[in-house]
């Protein structure tokens, strides 16, 4: 007797208008904008030493920004792999305790925007700080902020993005053979002797991975090199385009879109250079992820969680309170004192009408707006992924990560080429208006919305829309009925994650607002620059309550949702 299974897929293959229209949508937002940058740079490259390339080549501020994006980048990576690698191994291998809040805490700066992060430092240092001038311990008048120097701006780049180490390097720890170590251990090896020998060498491809994504974070870097670097006229590769974009000419933006390319090229070859050595140098690990080694560290773990604790207050806490003491004073050189403390800033920043409501207006819509549209982008796009690996989709996957990896800048110059002209056919213009910086938001975070449903869409067995095939339902109900009530708190998780980066993001929106089309970055930026740090520091508390409050709300989330998705949670 001859036994047979009756299976079908879930459906004979994608709906073909579905399939097209996400295709041309990701087409669209992924790759159009890239090659438009790209034809801009290239396009009189017959014309040699005339050319706009050879224009931007042979222009020795282009290397001395080169120099200085190098040098800055480099240095702040530094940093982010100690800060980085002192947490991960920390948290990671030993019994230290309360190990979620620790990595909220640590995670907190890199979700504050670079302007914020570089106002609170200013607000620290110097002979203006409030902070100070209330303690009593202030520097004299005249005296320069030690942070307007190259230095500062790598201490705060390093700060800044080493969260980025710190997840590239827990994700390699918690998959660390176990029994390997504890055979080392009972063979007489100590504790420095086991991570020399093994965990350091297990290890090296995931410092790798964080230390390239630091480097192309910092090279790409806006607000902490703009805010600390202008006042010095101390230029990086982005200050360069923002500031050569600013010129006037007919040359300037085929110039500003090759300086775009030479700095997406530096950032693409640092990318593929880490996954060479990553696919070269992989050492396969037959740990179980989640699975903590938990050294004893026995007497000397208060000493560990008071080493945690000091370096958290000297990266979070301090420039908090400096910026919170700064929003409550009437004007900067002014202690704060009970009879000095007002709320006049914030009563400022909430009046209808002002330019700090416009903005937190403009930045809800935008950032409300992307996060729903790319979550019902994702939805479809990750399930034909999963369900329908074919090669041009598999293309189209990693080409959805090329706009998040070019430097924000580089997209900006891009969508600014780009829509330049009116739209063909219907004639409406975008530029200097909320729908080019609302594109580019959608180009640049199609990959946060996507990742966690993705990763969501791969642990969801295929035989409950097989079953629901035969028993007659079509695409569509099985879309409604299984697969989007599973994938919904993936979703939400990645629309949230979307809203978090979006809603204090300047980099791109620094080159493509307009008046009356700012953002709360944009507001921050500018209110430094003219002077008012108090309301800049009363928008920037806003904001960095704003953003405490949603991974708080991702963190409650993080109980419904498959590993991974939540990035500060195991």
């Amino acid at each position: 007797m001859t036994t047979m299974t009756l299976r079908q897929p879930a459906s004979s293959g994608p709906p073909k208008g579905l399939l097209w229209l996400l295709l041309g949508l990701v087409a669209l937002l992924s790759l159009l904008p890239s090659l438009r940058l790209l034809v801009s740079a290239l396009l009189d490259w017959q014309q040699g030493s005339s050319s706009s390339l050879w224009r931007v080549l042979s222009n020795p501020t282009t290397w001395t920004a080169l120099s200085h994006s190098l040098y800055t980048s480099g240095l702040g990576t530094l940093l982010s792999l100690l800060l980085g690698g002192l947490f991960a191994f920390c948290l990671a291998l030993t019994n230290i305790r309360l190990k979620q809040v620790w990595v909220f805490l640590f995670m907190l700066p890199m979700m504050i925007p670079p302007q914020v992060t570089a106002l609170s430092w200013l607000q620290l240092f110097g002979p203006s700080s409030i902070l100070l001038n209330s303690l009593g311990i202030a520097p004299s008048f005249g005296s320069a902020n030690p942070l307007y120097s190259p230095e500062g701006i790598a201490l705060l780049l390093g700060i800044q993005h080493a969260p980025l180490v710190f997840l590239a390097l827990r994700t390699q720890l918690q998959c660390l053979p176990k029994e390997q170590i504890e055979a080392a251990r009972l063979n007489g090896a100590s504790l420095w002797r086991v991570f020399i020998d093994i965990v350091l060498p297990l290890c090296r491809t995931a410092l790798w991975a964080g230390a390239a994504i630091a480097f192309v974070s910092a090279l790409g870097n806006f607000g902490i090199p703009a805010m600390l670097g202008i006042p010095i006229s101390y230029f990086v590769l982005p200050i360069q385009i923002y500031q050569s974009l600013s010129s006037f000419g007919p040359s300037m933006l085929s110039d500003v879109a090759a300086l775009s390319v030479l700095m997406g090229v530096l950032a693409i070859g640092i990318v593929s250079l880490q996954g060479y050595l990553q696919r070269r140098h992989a050492l396969p690990l037959i740990g179980m992820a989640g699975r903590a080694l938990d050294f004893q560290l026995g007497r000397w773990r208060l000493a560990a969680e008071l080493l945690l604790g000091a370096v958290l207050a000297a990266i979070l806490l301090a420039p908090l309170l400096a910026l919170i003491a700064t929003s409550l004073v009437p004007t900067l050189g002014v202690p704060l004192t009970a009879r000095t403390l007002t709320f006049n800033a914030y009563q400022a920043m909430l009046e209808g009408g002002s330019a700090t409501w416009r903005a937190l207006s403009n930045s809800l819509l935008l950032s409300v707006s992307a996060a729903l549209v790319l979550m019902l982008l994702s939805l479809p796009l990750a399930w034909l992924l999963v369900r329908f690996p074919a090669r041009p989709l598999r293309w189209l996957h990693s080409a959805i990560d090329i706009p998040y990896t070019l430097p924000g800048v580089v997209l900006a110059i891009a969508c600014i080429l780009l829509f330049a002209r009116p739209l063909p056919i219907i004639g409406i213009s975008l530029s200097g208006t909320l729908l080019i910086i609302f594109f580019a938001y959608l180009a640049r975070f199609l990959t946060v919305c996507l990742k966690p449903l993705h990763n969501s869409m791969l642990q969801l067995d295929p035989a409950m829309e097989e079953a629901a095939s035969l028993a007659g339902a079509n695409f569509s109900q099985r879309l409604r009925h299984i697969v989007l009530p599973l994938l919904a708190p993936a979703a939400f998780a990645g629309a949230l994650l979307v809203f978090l980066t979006a809603v204090n993001e300047l980099t791109v929106s620094a080159l493509l607002w307009s008046a009356g089309k700012e953002t709360l970055g944009v507001v921050i930026f500018n209110l430094d620059e003219s002077g008012d740090k108090v309301l800049a520091s009363a928008i920037s508390v806003m904001v960095v309550a704003l953003v405490a409050l949603v991974m708080l709300m991702l963190s409650g989330l993080g109980r419904y949702l498959p590993k991974g998705v939540i990035p500060w949670q195991n």
